[in-house]
């Protein structure tokens, strides 16, 4: 089962991704943990992505046409996740063009919708342990000792992302309704559209996305 997971940031792909490959050994595709690895792994597609971003430009589609072309070359029964990609129309034809080339199509496409002012409420009041990790909220879980971390017990070590604000934020989701909401409606004319609620409880959206993908 090959399948995409299209929603905002924040709205948390990543970890649900990373349940599915866990519970149903999918491999997740994220476009950024793909430059990286080949950044560093020699290759010539590896060297050309590094010529790229030492540079400063950005990565081209073809280039991460051609990175996912040899993930899918890799034999992997449980199916793929592709996170981050498409971002736009050119991309999503791009992918099924590889796709059909390389005898696979793609199963679902699940759209983890949010509500804006919700989103933005949950992310900009998140803030981590700098020690070992843990996630906290301003309003929704707060460490049982103020200061000090419920896991590891460290002591002012909480830190926040410099892009966890209102107006970076929402200029991100901007950035993803001009670009990659077009998709919505390309997937839903093919098909293959299904929507979950990305707010919900983790345990939740897990539960609703095992239904749209009936696993």
């Amino acid at each position: 089962m090959n399948i995409i997971l299209l929603g905002p940031p924040g709205a948390g792909k990543g970890t649900q991704a990373q349940r599915l490959v866990v519970e149903q050994g999918m491999t997740q595709l994220s476009t950024g943990d793909m430059l990286r690895a080949a950044r560093t792994s020699g290759t010539e597609m590896g060297k050309q992505v590094a010529a790229v971003m030492d540079r400063g430009d950005l990565v081209t589609d073809e280039i991460v046409i051609g990175l996912i072309a040899e993930q899918l070359d890799h034999d992997n029964s449980g199916g793929f996740i592709f996170d981050g990609f498409p971002r736009t129309l050119k991309q999503a034809d791009a992918l099924a063009e590889l796709l059909e080339a390389k005898g696979q199509s793609l199963d679902s496409v699940i759209e983890m919708s949010v509500d804006d002012d919700a989103l933005v409420a949950r992310i900009t009041g998140r803030y981590t342990c700098g020690n070992c990790g843990a996630v906290y909220h301003d309003t929704t879980k707060k460490p049982a000792v103020e200061n000090t971390c419920d896991e590891c017990d460290s002591k002012d070590k909480f830190k926040r992302r410099a892009d966890d604000n209102e107006e970076s934020l929402r200029t991100r989701l901007m950035a993803y309704y001009k670009d990659t909401s077009p998709l919505i409606g390309y997937y839903y004319a093919k098909k293959k559209l299904k929507r979950v609620d990305g707010l919900g409880e983790i345990e939740d959206v897990a539960g609703a996305i095992k239904m749209a993908l009936n696993l």
